[in-house]
């Protein structure tokens, strides 16, 4: 019985034992679980905190560790895996992140390019691929005839937008009006961006797109065209009654404008005038120049200056006191650049006509139009001065006014300018009685010289002179330089005679052109001043837009083999007609080959000129003695007194300054004859009044038939001879007009 109970105790004790221990193992083992739980959550969380991704939420269970959370991204999802498993044993980690939901994908952005030059196109860009690449292609090549087409195009499988293709067909339309063009094309919106060879052609290129524009397209447009040639190069800026303003402007740049656009706004002008941007400026410092004169009106208050080239001329009114005038005048010369010559004129009223100085002005236009102010003495001067100008010049407007107190000589010295500046092609002369200045510009390199024997021969020794003159070899005859028309000519007739084939329907050269371009070559040599036009047309065969785009396209090709050619072309531009002109029927092959051809045609008569205008040459000095010839043998008596009965007694020359009597007599009486009648031998007939054969042979010197008044002394006034100007009838009539192609000093029968 006792054996039973130890052993039942026995079993007691080591159940509990076993139970005490099972616990104790429990309990250790809840707890070590429970730290390595802990443990891994932390170290987890720590190194998702760290890389940034504080959207995971970590979560253990034993040795397992439950990552849960949005991840933005799939590839965010990732990373957080990567950085837990750093932490922990990746295979202890269960994924449970889901990713945000992915938006819908937009289609892409469809758009076309087409980049157009003489070369051909290219099409870059975007396309759906349920459009018809290849038709699109084939609309391209028929519609413009480029020589070349490039397919850089890709596609997307989306739908077709909006308005998609009506945008592309008003694109390709777009393509087929600007040969030089970059034209981007999106669902209901074209952009085109182009050069065209003038502004004409941009506004045409402008209206034809609108006019064409398509419902639901918007266009966008940006064509540029380069600046004109304007010649003469022209500024006319005035002051008066009704405040300051320009009547033309023109500036060689954006810069030169600004500043004359704010030298104008300076002297009075309210608001931005416009002021043309163009090519012709004779010389870089246009703008000097225009700011000079503007300022030098604006600081007179009242007048008006032009500038034409490099001349410049400044007219103030009575208005303007003398000192002011004489200041700003001083001014401007001195801040003028070299190349411009000034011209200034202060008019006077008639009341005061007699107290302000003696002077005479005479300007000659380009087209040999002449103007004539001052002062003369008597209404018989008038008209020998008026006769002698009409006889040099193809116009002659006067305004001269009788003064019988103008000094001694003055007659003469006005006739002997007007002969000077016949030496120049345009230009100016001003009398005063202490000088003779002449500015402007001629043809012949010698031209200052040649004026000054001229003022030499007509005034004697002793004239003070100052001249200014500018040689432009463009006008020179002796080089015998083509005129803008008559380039065309030749090289229209080149292209008749040796034509430039093509290859059908493509604006290829086929041949050799060597031959053809050696003739052009040699016109274009004195001709590449000029802005020519090459003109592309073609046969009725094909359509309308083909047709303007092989014939733009074969004028293009011909200009470029020029180029090529070493031809200078900077000055010709390139044009397509199509078969909008033609000059034989269509009908028949031969007319319509007649149709396909290239024309030149002149877009400007004035020359462009690619480098500024020369300094004028400007010399001061006194006239010498012109050298005489053979002494002339002696005059009978009959001669003397009939020639006394014409034009009065001689009288003795005093000792002065002034030419010899000789020389006045010549000036004022031979001048004026010659403008009346010309001299010619013994044995041809003659209109008009024959005189002695003294008198015609140079043995005495000429003078006016009728002339009676008796010769006063010269230091009295040499004007008061009056050689009137005898009226024709049936007995004297009235000599033949001399003809229009030969000049008063190409007259091989005229003598001085």
């Amino acid at each position: 019985m006792a054996s039973s109970r130890s052993k039942l105790t026995t079993s007691l004790a080591t159940l509990l034992t076993l139970a005490a221990a099972g616990g104790a193992c429990w309990f250790g083992a809840h707890a070590a679980a429970g730290f390595i739980e802990e443990r891994s959550r932390e170290e987890v969380a720590a190194a998702l905190q760290a890389a940034g991704k504080d959207w995971v939420t970590v979560t253990t269970d034993g040795l397992q560790v439950r990552l849960t959370g949005t991840a933005p991204t799939e590839v965010d999802r990732f990373r957080a895996v990567s950085t837990a498993g750093t932490a922990v044993d990746s295979s202890r980690i269960v994924d449970a992140m889901s990713v945000t939901s992915a938006e819908a994908l937009t289609p892409p952005a469809f758009k076309i390019e087409l980049l157009r030059n003489d070369d051909g196109i290219s099409v870059i860009g975007l396309i759906p691929a349920a459009s018809d690449r290849d038709a699109l292609i084939r609309a391209l090549r028929h519609e413009t005839a480029a020589p070349q087409i490039t397919d850089l195009l890709e596609t997307a499988d989306h739908q077709m937008p909006e308005n998609w293709q009506t945008a592309v067909q008003f694109g390709i339309g777009a393509a087929q009006m600007a040969p030089r063009a970059k034209i981007s094309i999106e669902p209901g919106a074209v952009t085109v961006s182009a050069i065209t060879d003038s502004r004409d052609e941009k506004g045409r290129l402008e209206t034809a797109l609108q006019r064409s524009l398509p419902a639901g397209v918007t266009l966008k447009t940006d064509i540029s065209a380069p600046r004109p040639v304007i010649s003469p190069f022209t500024l006319r800026f005035l002051i008066d009654e009704n405040g300051a303003r320009f009547d033309a402007c023109a500036a060689d740049n954006e810069e030169g404008r600004d500043r004359i656009l704010a030298a104008a706004n300076a002297a009075g002008i309210d608001g931005i005038p416009g002021c043309t941007l163009g090519l012709g400026a004779p010389t870089p410092h246009w703008a000097d120049g225009a700011v000079a004169a503007i300022g030098a009106i604006a600081a007179m208050g009242e007048g008006t200056v032009t500038l034409s080239d490099a001349d410049i001329a400044l007219t103030a009114p009575a208005s303007v006191p003398d000192e002011t005038f004489r200041s700003a005048v001083d001014k401007l010369q001195q801040e003028l650049p070299p190349v411009f010559s000034l011209h200034a004129d202060h008019t006077r009223p008639e009341a005061e006509a007699d107290e302000g100085p003696v002077e005479f002005t005479a300007t000659l236009a380009e087209d040999q139009s002449l103007t004539m102010r001052g002062r003369i003495p008597g209404a018989r001067m008038r008209e020998a001065v008026d006769s002698i100008a009409k006889s040099r010049f193809a116009s002659v407007q006067s305004g001269l006014t009788n003064d019988d107190t103008v000094p001694s000589g003055w007659t003469v010295s006005v006739i002997g300018a007007l002969e000077a500046l016949d030496e120049l092609n345009a230009g100016s002369v001003q009398v005063t009685p202490e000088v003779i200045r002449l500015s402007g510009t001629s043809g012949n390199p010698a031209a200052t010289e040649a004026a000054a024997a001229r003022l030499a021969a007509r005034l004697g020794a002793g004239a003070p002179y100052e001249l200014s003159i500018r040689y432009d070899r463009h006008l020179d005859p002796a080089l015998d330089l083509p005129d803008g028309p008559g380039c065309v000519q030749q090289l229209n007739i080149i292209m008749s005679e040796t034509e430039i084939g093509f290859e059908p329907s493509k604006a290829a050269i086929a041949g050799d052109p060597a031959p053809t371009l050696d003739r052009i070559s040699q016109v274009m040599t004195e001709c590449s001043t000029f802005q020519i036009e090459a003109g592309g047309h073609t046969d009725s065969q094909g359509s309308e837009g083909f047709n303007a785009d092989l014939s733009r396209g074969r004028a293009q090709a011909l200009v470029t083999a020029m180029r090529e050619a070493g031809i200078d072309v900077s000055n010709m531009t390139s044009r397509g007609y199509g078969e909008s002109q033609p000059i034989a029927t269509n009908e028949t092959e031969e007319g319509r080959e007649e149709n396909r051809r290239i024309e030149f045609r002149l877009l400007s008569t004035h020359p462009v000129r690619n480098e500024p205008l020369p300094a004028p040459v400007t010399i001061t000095g006194t006239t010498v003695a012109p050298e005489i010839g053979p002494a002339a043998p002696p005059v009978d008596a009959a001669a003397s007194e009939e020639l006394t009965t014409l034009i009065g007694p001689m009288q003795p020359q005093p000792d002065t300054m002034q030419p010899d009597q000789t020389t006045i007599l010549r000036a004022a009486s031979s001048a004026a004859f010659d403008a009346i009648s010309e001299p010619v031998e013994a044995e041809e007939e003659m209109q008009g009044p024959v005189l002695p054969f003294e008198i015609r042979s140079g043995q005495v010197p000429p003078a006016m038939v009728g002339a009676s008044e008796e010769f006063l002394p010269l230091d009295v006034r040499e004007e008061n001879i009056t050689l009137p100007v005898q009226t024709p009838d049936e007995d004297t009539p009235r000599p033949s007009p001399r003809p229009g192609d030969i000049s008063a000093a190409e007259d091989p029968d005229q003598t001085e």
